[in-house]
């Protein structure tokens, strides 16, 4: 569990990981250079959970071996089944992480969310629903692993 206190932003206690998979920790369906470590030692604070429509069907294969629960949501209604899969885990307790338009529902229901601009860039709708915008999912997931970055830039 990550927990801070952040003035003027309120108490994290954060104990689940919601990413996005296409375009968040991959890119064309192949996982980020450098993700996989980032989410092992992620997973010694965090349960990590990946959403995906799987678009290239890659997810299972670049994932195996990861400390992550993969789950395919339905070509219809992704920001819905995404919704619903932080408020089951219980919103209060996730750090949520995508860049697309079907992202925006889980970003803002998360105690955290994090919009990421990488190379497929990111939905204005998910920008305006996160608390944080990170120029890459690297970058995104330093700020878990230094939480006094998150400090930095929430307080009031």
């Amino acid at each position: 569990m990550i927990e801070i206190e952040i003035p003027g932003f309120g108490a994290l206690r954060l104990a689940h990981l919601v990413c996005d998979y296409n375009g968040t920790l991959a890119r064309d369906g192949v996982l980020v250079r450098g993700v996989a470590r980032d989410l092992t030692m992620l997973a010694k604070e965090l349960e990590i959970h990946v959403l995906t429509a799987d678009t290239f069907g890659s997810a299972a294969r670049e994932l195996q071996g990861l400390p992550a629960r993969v789950a395919v949501v339905p070509a219809a209604g992704q920001d819905a089944a995404k919704l619903d899969y932080v408020v089951r885990l219980g919103k209060e307790s996730v750090v949520a992480i995508g860049n697309g338009r079907n992202d925006r529902r889980m970003l803002r229901a998360a105690a955290l969310g994090i919009a990421v601009a990488g190379e497929e860039g990111a939905a204005r709708q998910a920008i305006a629903a996160a608390q944080l915008l990170a120029p890459n999912i690297r970058a995104a997931l330093a700020l878990l692993r230094n939480p006094l970055r998150l400090t930095a830039t929430l307080r009031a």
